[in-house]
């Protein structure tokens, strides 16, 4: 089997929250951080967060405030499992994640490649009580062909 082109490791660019009537949502900042692995063997993780992330004002990850909690969970995402890529979309495989709601269910993504320049979308999805679509700009930072 061949190697897929997105394997390898990607920093976030951008990510905007677009409605169906044209508004664009930056919930992460302008300059989000984070990476997106795809690994030969199949799997896939991925976390970004906002740039700007409030410490704890106790300094012990397991004694945050309810605020402090509510706060770092909004501003941030993570899951990881395996993914299945076709020739214009991926599908993740969430085993783990954040947002508990996600584990078990396969997302779509779709993407265009432009040297190690990777364009992904998901289709509509519920986000901010309203259907919205997601998309990332990810820079190739190693491995693959880009």
């Amino acid at each position: 089997m061949a190697e897929s082109p997105l394997v390898g490791t990607w920093r976030l660019e951008s990510y905007e929250l677009h409605t169906p009537e044209g508004e664009i949502r930056y919930p992460y900042g302008r300059e989000p951080q984070g990476y997106l692995l795809y690994q030969p063997d199949g799997y896939m993780s991925v976390a970004f967060m906002t740039r700007e992330r409030r410490p704890y004002a106790g300094g012990d990850r397991l004694q945050g405030t309810p605020a402090e909690l509510a706060l770092a969970a909004q501003s941030y995402v993570s899951y990881c499992g395996r993914y299945t890529a076709e020739a214009d979309h991926v599908t993740h495989h969430i085993e783990v994640s954040l947002f508990p709601n996600w584990i078990g269910e396969d997302q779509t993504r779709y993407f265009t490649l432009t040297g190690d320049r990777m364009d992904l979308w998901t289709p509509p999805m519920r986000m901010g009580g309203a259907d919205r679509t997601a998309r990332l700009v990810w820079r190739r930072v190693s491995g693959g062909r880009g």
